[in-house]
């Protein structure tokens, strides 16, 4: 399936490691905390996806991978559990009630959440791991799925200086950079910021692109040429050249995209943010929906422009 690019991990001390959801950030997660060397168990609603997992990541010798039917069995004996789902709702479904994760987990082990949800979901649940003795990071990810593959993941993380210490030396195994940027919540504020930054990014570049080839440039030309100067970014460096070709299927899609702007507009309801090029963009991609490219990469943007 070569899900993973195999990255060179840093010796660290092998820990008993539970991960719960195995979608198209989550598989690849996983799949490098097992090459680091670290006892796995997964969980995912599709069986299937669980068991395609354990073929692919079992190490040679092992008699068995272990996969597991409810988040309660899965995170049994675990010292971390990872975990990367869909939504608020999603997140609730894995950790709270009978076969939660949280009525699992062993007392003093650690919860690190890499969904991309609400900072209040991320409160509630923070407190009630600590009203069960369990650590909590809320820690989003960015770099799309090139980044799970390649265990380049960029981490914002909210929570305690002992929990995150805890976390960041196991979590390198699929990231660049795993960083503690305030108290719960923070990791998910943090991930918002990024949200607005790339829709202005894309949408800009998208007008770019679409202004130039209406000029009769060879934007993929001027692409190399404004690459090197002041106009440079990730979104140029790695969506520009595929815009150009008309091609969108890779990375994160235009559905995921509006989730998580849903809970930016959410939070500057709460906090008095003004966000006007922002929803503006928001409106473009509910465009590009409307157009078909709901699970279109967010590149996608300058379909509207043709």
């Amino acid at each position: 399936m070569n899900s993973i690019n195999p990255k060179s991990y840093e010796t660290t001390t092998a820990r008993q490691i539970a991960f719960l959801g195995l979608g198209v950030m989550g598989y690849p997660m996983a799949g490098h905390l097992a090459g680091a060397g670290h006892q796995v168990s997964v969980y995912n609603r599709s069986v299937a996806k669980a068991l395609a997992w354990c073929a692919e990541f079992t190490p040679a010798g092992a008699t068995s991978c272990r996969h597991a039917l409810t988040p309660k069995l899965a995170v049994q004996n675990a010292d971390i559990v990872f975990c990367c789902v869909g939504n608020d709702d999603d997140l609730r479904s894995v950790t709270l009630g009978l076969d939660g994760a949280f009525a699992g987990m062993k007392p003093g082990a650690l919860f690190v959440d890499h969904t991309t949800a609400s900072a209040n979901v991320a409160r509630e649940l923070s407190l009630a791991a600590s009203q069960l003795g369990l650590q909590f990071v809320d820690a989003p990810v960015s770099g799309g799925q090139a980044g799970a593959q390649n265990g380049l993941l960029t981490v914002m993380c909210g929570g305690e200086q002992a929990a995150f210490d805890a976390a960041q030396p196991v979590a390198m195994a699929f990231s660049r950079a795993f960083t503690l940027v305030g108290a719960i919540g923070a990791g998910q504020l943090a991930k918002m910021v990024n949200q607005i930054c790339i829709a202005g990014l894309v949408q800009g570049l998208s007008e770019a692109i679409a202004f130039g080839q209406q000029a009769g440039l060879d934007m993929n030309q001027v692409l190399d040429v404004i690459g090197k100067g002041a106009a440079q970014s990730w979104q140029m460096d790695n969506r520009g050249k595929t815009m150009v070709a008309g091609k969108f299927d890779f990375g994160f899609a235009v559905d995921w995209m509006r989730k998580d702007l849903g809970l930016v507009f959410d939070e500057a309801k709460r906090n008095g943010a003004r966000l006007p090029v922002t929803a503006l963009v928001d409106q473009f991609y509910a465009d590009v929906q409307q157009m078909g490219g709901r699970r279109w990469d967010t590149s996608s943007l300058i379909k509207r422009l043709k």
